[in-house]
């Protein structure tokens, strides 16, 4: 997508012909029900990453209402989360997602970040569609670094550096391999013993993009001579040197999402050209920043702005060859509600999902 593209010229429309045609088929109090592996199939990265593209100019133009997202403990066991938003436009879709972390699920079958989302029909307010939403975060959020390297990284790109091999690693490692010719990506973990099945289970993916998976013995020899670096982690320090990042290079910053985790150090944001994919959110949670603000070694004015408002046309991104860009990335709603009417949108074509009456 073009920066400065309006987003209602885009082509495919949640408040179109396959939404009232499903309205049609399902009847206004029908729920369609769609799986993870539903999702999977009918959320392909490419679109996802055109989704998120989508979701960052309607906000940039003022077309989304998001709510702070409430946060309940429970009994010390895990949170739980409401994000809800209104995306205006073209789209014209109300959704929420709940999404709870519960680390005592590891080990027990059950994920220990659950998720669904529920999208509202415009015309009738009644709840049309509850969709898988840990696929839902897992693709739109490996969007959002495809989404950033699309737009920020060098054309040219071409070796990789990914940190931490969990549930989303595989979602960011696909969605760098999309948009720029990496053929290759080292691949680092604190957790030694995890890094060659990731890459073995990984290496049908890389060679599909004509990519080697290579592993890191430590985090300099991941980073160095690295032209994309993401990390994904739950890390609580900084997992790599920011004054051995070279220049040129282009960063996405996904894992901590907590004001007291934080994967990026002071060193490498004043080093960096940086941006965010929402100010709010991200000044609100994300301690990459808000830890070394805190103590006088960042200075939160240095952000750059939203990526959307780069996609635009109202920011400029990189300015040169030389700049190393940050896109830091705590997610927010309105992106798991554009991404979810991309795939009702494409379960209604389809056929695809499960009907249940109310």
């Amino acid at each position: 997508m073009e920066a400065g593209r309006d987003p209602s010229a885009l082509s495919l429309s949640c408040h179109g012909f396959f939404a009232a045609w499903g309205r049609f088929i399902l009847g206004v109090s029908d729920v369609l029900l769609i799986s993870g592996a539903d999702v999977r199939r009918l959320l392909p990265m490419k679109e996802a990453i055109e989704a998120d593209k989508r979701a960052f100019l309607l906000h940039a133009a003022g077309e989304t209402e998001v709510p702070v997202r409430p946060n309940f403990t429970i009994d010390g066991k895990g949170s739980v989360l409401f994000m809800p938003a209104y995306v205006k436009g073209d789209i014209n879709r109300v959704g929420i997602k709940v999404v709870s972390v519960f680390p005592g699920n590891l080990g027990t079958g059950i994920p220990a970040v659950p998720a669904q989302v529920l999208l509202v029909d415009s015309e009738t307010g009644e709840v049309c569609a509850l969709i898988n939403g840990v696929e839902i975060t897992r693709i739109r959020t490996g969007a959002i670094s495809g989404a950033a390297v699309d737009i920020l990284a060098n054309e040219d790109s071409s070796v990789a550096a990914l940190f931490g091999t969990g549930g989303q690693a595989a979602a960011q490692l696909e969605a760098m391999l999309c948009v720029r010719p990496i053929r290759e990506v080292r691949i680092f973990d604190v957790s030694p013993d995890r890094i060659e099945p990731f890459i073995k289970g990984n290496a049908p993916l890389a060679e599909r993009y004509g990519a080697r998976l290579l592993p890191a013995k430590s985090s300099d020899e991941a980073i160095s001579g690295a032209d994309v670096i993401t990390t994904v982690t739950t890390a609580k320090h900084p997992v790599f040197d920011g004054t051995k990042v070279k220049e040129g290079a282009h960063v996405n910053g996904v894992g901590s999402f907590t004001p007291d985790k934080r994967e990026i150090g002071d060193e490498l944001l004043n080093r960096a050209r940086v941006f965010v994919d929402n100010r709010e959110a991200v000044l609100e949670e994300a301690g990459d920043f808000l830890i070394p603000a805190q103590t006088g070694k960042y200075d939160l004015q240095n952000i750059a702005g939203e990526i959307g408002d780069v996609l635009s046309g109202k920011l400029r991104g990189r300015t040169s060859r030389e700049d190393i860009t940050v896109l830091k990335t705590v997610g927010y709603a309105v992106l798991d509600v554009v991404a979810a009417c991309y795939v009702y949108e494409n379960a209604l074509k389809q056929g695809v999902g499960a009907q249940m009456d109310l």
